[in-house]
């Protein structure tokens, strides 16, 4: 890689860190914000699934835009509505103002200085036999920023309000654009050369069981996340451990992920990225059912969490490269939007889902078996996908 590519990828390290490192942590808003607006666990969770679910909606349409016109574009306008969304959430006084700031707002504003886009910045000029490692560093910055993030916010949280700090952190989303131009390159892949239209990409990729696989498997991966991210720090909290305990519980998934990501990315470039997929979840089914099995405790959480955490996003860098290594990278961001768009639809169902039990048993356990259930389905799920490159690449690079 060239000092061009590493500084594009510098840049894009940065946006995610911030950018979707701050998504991963709203759970650490949860106590605070329903207490001052008298609402319950459910509606908190419904305001982070909707925001899942625009994200997922929107992301296709984004990662289209963003192959068309260039990234930069698309995550400056992503970046400030973030930030709009972020501001009018600190100002919020009820439950649907929170649900249009903070889910709907946010929402559309996240489908630019996340993840997706970037990945499919760097996606399309990097060297094939470095993509797995290099997606694998750029998720590893999603839980890294979070990590770094959880016990500033907290401490923001604990020393002003939560408002101030959601208008805090608005103001460092807008100033993302100015890292993004880092992003900015003219230079043309010859891999990548094609005349493949739009309709044509999405109808090959609707006829490649592979993608449909990916697709519904992702949307456990959402399912987890959401869950575990947003309602981790109210359930440990509901066990008898302390706040502060359940945001460095937090920490610790998020810490422990980025040598995750960081490991399964690279071990993507070597191994087979779908087998390896099929270990992932079904070790996350097999810890979901030890947090039924074994006494919540700060050692058991613990173990928990360092072992949850070498799982979290590891999926994100085997998932996306495996699209980009069965249909290449022209329309990589809409491609991968629209399994990401599962994602999201997972991660609504897996923030809502778990709130509305808590509310309606007092409990999360049947919460942990959905999710320990859906783990050991989205295993069988990715034994069977076809990762070979389609003909059509292998004619162009021939």
């Amino acid at each position: 890689m060239t000092g061009r590519l590493w500084f594009m990828f510098a840049c894009g390290f940065v946006v995610v860190l911030i950018g979707n490192g701050l998504r991963q942590i709203f759970g650490v808003f949860q106590i605070e914000v329903t207490q001052d607006l008298g609402i319950g666990f459910g509606s908190f969770g419904l305001v982070i699934g909707i925001q899942a679910l625009i994200l997922g909606i929107a992301q296709p349409a984004s990662g289209l835009l963003a192959d068309k016109y260039g990234p930069v574009r698309i995550i400056t306008g992503g970046a400030l509505i973030y930030g709009l969304g972020l501001w009018w959430a600190s100002l919020s006084t009820s439950s649907w103002e929170l649900a249009i700031s903070l889910g709907l707002i946010v929402g559309i504003g996240l489908t630019g200085p996340t993840q997706v886009l970037v990945l499919g910045a760097i996606g399309k000029v990097i060297p094939d036999n470095r993509r797995s490692f290099v997606f694998g560093s750029i998720i590893a910055s999603t839980s890294l920023g979070g990590a770094l993030l959880i016990p500033i916010v907290f401490q923001l949280i604990q020393s002003f309000d939560w408002r101030t700090t959601f208008a805090i952190a608005a103001l460092v989303i807008v100033l993302l654009p100015l890292v993004s131009l880092g992003l900015y390159n003219k230079t043309k892949v010859a891999g990548n050369r094609s005349h493949q239209s739009i309709s044509d990409a999405i109808t090959e990729a609707k006829s490649h069981s592979g993608f449909i696989l990916l697709t519904l498997g992702f949307f456990v991966c959402g399912f987890h996340v959401s869950f575990i991210g947003t309602h981790l720090p109210a359930f440990l909290t509901n066990s008898g451990l302390s706040p502060e305990f359940g945001a460095d519980a937090l920490s610790i998934v998020l810490f422990c992920n980025v040598l995750g990501a960081f490991l399964f990315g690279t071990l993507g470039d070597y191994f087979s990225k779908k087998n390896l997929l099929t270990l992932l979840y079904a070790a996350r089914a097999i810890l979901m059912i030890g947090m039924l099995l074994v006494p919540i405790s700060e050692t058991t959480t613990i173990i928990f969490c360092v072992a949850m955490g070498f799982l979290w996003l590891s999926t994100v860098p085997l998932t996306s490269g495996l699209v980009a290594q069965i249909f290449g990278t022209q329309y990589f961001s809409m491609l991968f939007g629209i399994v990401f768009m599962s994602h999201q639809i997972g991660g609504f169902f897996g923030a809502w889902l778990a709130g509305f039990i808590f509310d309606a048993t007092g409990s999360y356990d049947l919460m942990w078996v959905a999710a320990a259930g859906l783990g050991v389905i989205s295993a069988l799920i990715h034994w069977p996908i076809r990762e070979q490159p389609l003909a059509r690449l292998s004619a162009q690079t021939g």
